[in-house]
């Protein structure tokens, strides 16, 4: 068994050069190749994820712009019906109003035709009485005077 630590010792004695070239390989690599692969990595992550985070993030801010912009397009919308709720409102009063009116002219028209009417009628009746009372002389007189000629 001594044998066997003692090859084993100068395997490793041998052995040792080989693992100081391959730490120091290792550790040259990791400097001079892969420190650099992993920041040109991390600036391609960010010029492309980061991007696209970016992007994300300028889409969620245009899509609130659009809903507040639409949120005021409903406001204004609903101010400009009110506007002309109220104007219709207004006119259909002035409308009323202008109909009342031209209601009333009308009814005192048609008050002053019937009164008008009424004297032509009582004068019509007044002088029919007149001309009838003269009619019936007349035809008085005729007879008398026929039956004495």
């Amino acid at each position: 068994m001594e044998k066997t630590l003692h090859d084993l010792g100068g395997l490793l004695l041998r052995a040792l050069p080989t693992l100081f070239l391959v730490a120091l390989l290792h550790f040259y690599l990791k400097y001079v190749f892969f420190g650099p692969l992993e920041k040109v990595l991390h600036q391609r992550y960010e010029a492309t994820d980061g991007a696209r985070q970016r992007a994300d993030e300028s889409l969620e801010k245009a899509a609130a712009k659009a809903a507040e912009y639409e949120a005021a397009m409903r406001a204004a919308r609903a101010e400009v019906y009110q506007a002309q709720e109220q104007l219709h409102k207004k006119l259909q009063r002035e409308r009323d109003a202008e109909v009342a009116a031209a209601r009333g002219r009308m009814e005192a028209g048609v008050r002053e035709a019937r009164a008008r009417l009424e004297a032509d009628v009582a004068e019509a009746k007044a002088a029919l009485a007149q001309e009838s009372d003269l009619l019936a002389a007349r035809i008085a007189d005729a007879i008398v005077n026929r039956s004495v000629a």
